[in-house]
């Protein structure tokens, strides 16, 4: 991958985080609120919907643009040549590029996660307190409790999103006999966001009871079978899709958004670098 590709993946992918994270942050607090162990009400229902958001704008950035640095450069390593270069291994190489940038992205997204997700729950309290309080208890490793289960919730989600994104955009424009605009590509992210968001949700409600768990319970160990066993048993097959109406909404948005901006300021950055090196 070329400089000029790196910094547009780096800039285009943190821009295309900040939009969503910020602009949906609501939905996201009531799909937490609705996977909570306490419940949705006790968890804060309507009240404080934007709780946890200073958390989620620190991390959106540097989470979104590590995801598709990683995730372009991976398929430009593996698209150079060999045996992941022919067209029909595509699907695989765009399934290994978004498990991997996951994997990388997670780094930075689970602390921020973690914390945005407690003060979500717990409205009455802040941010700052929020984090203080979990280094306080549970110290950095507390910041990093569902990692495990963040990054087996987000590759399945990868897995199915991203080759699905990749397959609609060259179907469509192979149909319309030209690239896609950026609201196109948009479109496909928000269909191939929607489906993989259903499909994964029972793996997020594990992964958000483990993250408001009582430190040293059952729960918090993060033995996601367990942790799924305890939700079908308590609550049946509904808990185990529990908030997967606003998490789909979410996603679907959230995709057309993160998706569509991530291609049109991707483009734009290098265009105007093509248009720069002209004489």
């Amino acid at each position: 991958m070329e400089r000029r590709e790196f910094v547009a993946s780096l800039v285009a992918g943190g821009c295309a985080g900040m939009c969503v994270d910020l602009t949906l942050f609501p939905l996201d607090t009531i799909k937490t609120r609705l996977q909570s162990q306490q419940g949705f009400y006790k968890a804060g229902g309507f009240r404080g919907i934007y709780a946890g958001v200073p958390s989620a704008a620190v991390g959106s950035f540097p989470n979104a643009a590590a995801f598709f640095v990683t995730y372009d450069c991976t398929k430009s390593l593996l698209s150079a040549g060999g045996a992941f270069a022919a067209p029909h291994v595509a699907p695989i190489t765009h399934m290994l590029a978004a498990s991997l940038g996951e994997i990388v992205a997670c780094l930075i997204r689970v602390p921020t996660e973690v914390v945005k997700q407690r003060t979500q729950a717990s409205p009455s309290s802040t941010t700052y307190n929020m984090l203080l309080a979990t280094l306080r208890e549970e110290g950095v490793r507390g910041l990093y409790r569902g990692y495990g289960s963040t990054v087996l919730r987000e590759i399945p989600f990868s897995l199915v999103q991203f080759p699905l994104w990749e397959y609609l955009k060259s179907l469509w424009s192979w149909r319309q006999g030209h690239t896609l605009y950026s609201w196109q590509a948009a479109v496909c992210g928000a269909f191939a966001g929607a489906v993989a968001a259903f499909v994964t949700t029972p793996l997020d409600v594990a992964k958000t009871r483990i993250m408001l768990a009582k430190a040293g319970s059952t729960t918090a160990s993060g033995n996601i079978p367990l942790v799924l066993y305890d939700v079908w048993r308590s609550r049946g097959l509904p808990g185990l899709f529990a908030g997967s109406i606003p998490r789909m909404a979410f996603i679907s948005i959230g995709g057309f958004i993160f998706l569509g901006a991530y291609e049109k300021v991707r483009r734009t950055l290098l265009s105007q670098k093509i248009h720069s090196d002209c004489p």
